[in-house]
């Protein structure tokens, strides 16, 4: 990652950066530095898709924040609708069983946008306004890739990997953002911060501070103004290549929403909520098809992690699967998945082969035509997956989730979940919150590795280790080779395929 005035010189920690006002377009220029590992994927050219389209695709990636499996019409929702998600999904393909890296914000989308375990690129949990840490310069994000394809890049919502300048979105590949550098409850009304934890929270156009200090009346607007910067971006660029990523802060509490969608639901706000990013969804496939573009855009509709159930009717529904946001059980991992590509992706496909975040770098750059990072990644290509053949098969022998400071607490391969000891939060038992206040978590163990059928147990409520000896071996052994690749702090273990994140001393904030 570079900017057009200077390239970010790193050892173990960036030094100073240098002050000044600096551009809002970053260079198409890649850098890459290191081999690949045995989790990770070896770089090579990847075919162009002729036999796919004779142009390559525009892609336009939509990513809310703690939106449970169950709030898509589709995947069960109950008490509102959704039917442009509804639609998306019988015109494209839906997976069931679409995983992110860790169950929170800023690791899962460094996992994202890297093709990453989060733990290979060191960001985990979710980063404050505080923090001198986010991706480092020499990551390759999946906004380079495309860009170094021909891509026009841009973003539009929450960031999450690093206030700083040189660390945010057009320091990272994008041509331009406008959105939120965090969560957007880091704010000084957080109902659990004491007073001075948190600064006013801003609102940054490229890297320049639009507003210092959103109201609750500014955030009504957000999923409004991302969703008119998208359809503005897709009418820029419409004669070429784009590829747009619209990072919605909602339904992350405080929940808001716009005059024109309160009391829209059968469900209070949240409902109303995710009415109005379905709403959302709409506009951004009206414009697509106004121009001309929907045989022409792969569109991607998915979040970063479950659903924060302290919040109680402020959070969202995980159905079928156990826990939410915060732990590594079904619930806080696997998320709603929607692709739409007319004429390229089945319409009305389903999809029950497991993938995850991390596969969505590679698989692009191949529809693209672009080159990987020479470094390592841990994605594959799943494009046989996306576009709807029944034959397609998971590329992966296993996924592997971290939380914490680096604990690998979980892993699947194939229908098995092994849950490795650890102590997690839980809301069983417990009096959940209520108006924008949440409740208390309590802390429960898991003192020996326990297993899940997930093809017939998905809501993992039966142990079966004792039943599949030789499947719990066969998984320690997989989770003892990501220990020495990706490191593991329950164990001490330290991974020989982890590289630093980046880190900035001194380094302006965004300008206003």
């Amino acid at each position: 990652m570079q900017n057009a005035e200077c390239r970010i010189r790193v050892c173990a920690t960036l030094c100073a950066f240098l002050s000044g006002l600096l551009p809002l377009t970053s260079s198409a220029a890649q850098t890459a530095r290191v081999s690949n590992s045995e989790l990770g994927t070896r770089n090579s050219k990847l075919t162009s898709p002729s036999a796919l389209s004779t142009r390559p695709p525009n892609v336009v990636l939509i990513f809310c924040d703690d939106m449970a499996y169950a709030d898509v019409g589709c995947f069960g929702a109950k008490g509102w609708t959704t039917p442009n998600l509804d639609r998306m999904a019988a015109e494209g393909i839906r997976l069931t069983r679409f995983y992110v890296a860790q169950p929170v914000c800023s690791a899962s989308r460094a996992a994202l946008l890297t093709g990453c375990y989060s733990s290979r690129v060191s960001i985990q949990g979710a980063l404050g306004p505080q923090a001198k840490i986010g991706l480092h310069p020499d990551e390759v994000t999946l906004a380079e890739v495309m860009k170094q394809a021909g891509y026009a890049t841009g973003m539009a919502g929450k960031w999450h990997l690093g206030r700083p300048v040189p660390l945010l979105p057009t320091h990272q590949g994008f041509d331009e953002y406008f959105g939120l550098p965090y969560s957007n409850d880091m704010w000084p009304r957080h109902p659990e911060a004491k007073a001075g934890t948190y600064p006013p929270l801003p609102l940054i156009e490229g890297d320049r501070v639009l507003k210092d200090g959103l109201t609750h009346e500014d955030q009504a607007q957000l999923t409004t103004q991302y969703t008119e910067r998208a359809v503005k971006f897709i009418e820029r660029h419409k004669d070429h290549p784009f590829f747009l990523y619209v990072a919605h802060n909602m339904p992350h509490v405080p929940l808001h929403v716009s005059a024109k969608f309160k009391g829209k639901s059968a469900q209070g706000l949240y409902g109303d909520v995710i009415m109005e990013i379905d709403w959302s969804v709409g506009e951004i496939l009206g414009a697509l098809k106004r121009h001309g573009l929907d045989e022409r855009t792969l569109v991607i509709f998915t979040s970063d992690n479950g659903p924060w159930l302290s919040y109680g009717r402020h959070a969202g529904n995980a159905g079928p699967l156990r826990e939410g946001k915060g732990t590594c059980w079904e619930g806080g991992l696997r998320e709603p998945f929607i692709a739409r590509w007319p004429g390229r992706v089945k319409a009305g496909s389903v999809a029950h082969e497991p993938a995850m975040t991390i596969d969505l770098l590679p698989t692009l750059a191949k529809l693209a035509g672009a080159d990987l990072p020479k470094h390592r990644i841990d994605g594959l290509d799943i494009w046989t997956i996306l576009s709807g053949d029944p034959k397609a098969k998971c590329p992966h022998e296993a996924f592997y989730f971290y939380f914490q400071d680096n604990q690998l607490q979980a892993l699947t391969s194939g229908r098995w979940k092994l849950m490795l000891p650890h102590t997690f939060r839980t809301m069983t038992g417990q009096p959940e919150g209520h108006d924008g206040t949440p409740g208390k978590y309590r802390l429960s163990k898991i003192e020996k590795a326990e297993l899940y059928d997930l093809d017939a147990d998905i809501g993992e409520k039966t142990n079966v280790a004792d039943k599949n000896p030789e499947v719990v071996a066969r998984l320690l052994a997989l989770a003892e080779k990501a220990r020495e690749d990706l490191g593991d702090s329950l164990t001490q273990r330290k991974g020989s395929g982890v590289r630093p994140p980046g880190r900035v001393q001194d380094a302006p904030a965004p300008r206003l």
